[in-house]
């Protein structure tokens, strides 16, 4: 049975900050299998094969299965796990980050250090925008035009999101309801209806969702 929600990110985020004159790279992506975090990180250390460090961690899994990190020569404890453990507070999965790191000449010490890798992998992150990917049945409904203008005013009135319709000897909208309301979707259907409906499921997609909106950057 699929997961009717998760938390990840939408896109591939990139920020940097400046920590004591040594500047920290944030960055962050969204990955479907360990394969996926490993080529990214090796993607990141191409492109700062000249940096100070490279510091990864990765959470793969609906259930956090695997768990992955590395401090990439800065002393243990100081990097890696303080970037894990941002992705894990934050309920992440399917996502990896890395933190590059140009020292700038001032030590930061090892508290230092797990302020400035835990800000990396904060700011990456959000820059590649955290959301909830929630689980929506593609729904059809097929019904007379007569039904048409109260039916629309229900999807308008409980803000269902249309994915397509089809105007032909009668209407088709296809809608996405999320997989938890569909027992309530149907019922208010056919009393909206008086059954005179034809209700189909047609597929299902995760919605990237964002303090109660789709996310569509």
């Amino acid at each position: 049975m699929k997961d009717l929600e998760y938390k990840t990110i939408y896109r591939a985020g990139e920020d940097e900050i400046i920590i004591n004159k040594s500047k920290f790279i944030g960055y962050s992506k969204p990955v479907e299998s360990e394969e996926d975090a490993v080529a990214f990180i090796e993607e990141i250390r191409k492109k700062h094969h000249d940096a100070t460090h490279n510091v990864w961690a990765y959470v793969i899994g609906k259930d956090s299965r695997i768990q992955r990190f590395s401090d990439d020569g800065e002393p243990s404890g100081t990097a890696g796990i303080p970037m894990l453990e941002v992705i894990k507070k934050e309920g992440i999965v399917d996502a990896v980050v890395v933190g590059t790191r140009y020292f700038g000449g001032v030590k930061l010490g090892a508290g230092g250090l797990i302020r400035a890798y835990t800000k990396s992998a904060k700011i990456g992150l959000d820059a590649g925008i955290i959301v909830d990917m929630v689980l929506n049945k593609i729904i059809k409904v097929r019904l007379d035009y007569t039904l048409y203008g109260a039916f629309e005013n229900f999807l308008m009135t409980n803000k269902y999101i249309i994915k397509d319709s089809v105007f032909d000897d009668a209407v088709n909208i296809e809608i996405y309801v999320e997989a938890k309301d569909m027992e309530n979707f149907t019922g208010k259907i056919i009393d909206l209806t008086n059954n005179n409906a034809e209700i189909k499921e047609v597929g299902e997609e995760y919605i990237p969702i964002k303090d109660g909106k789709i996310v569509k950057e």
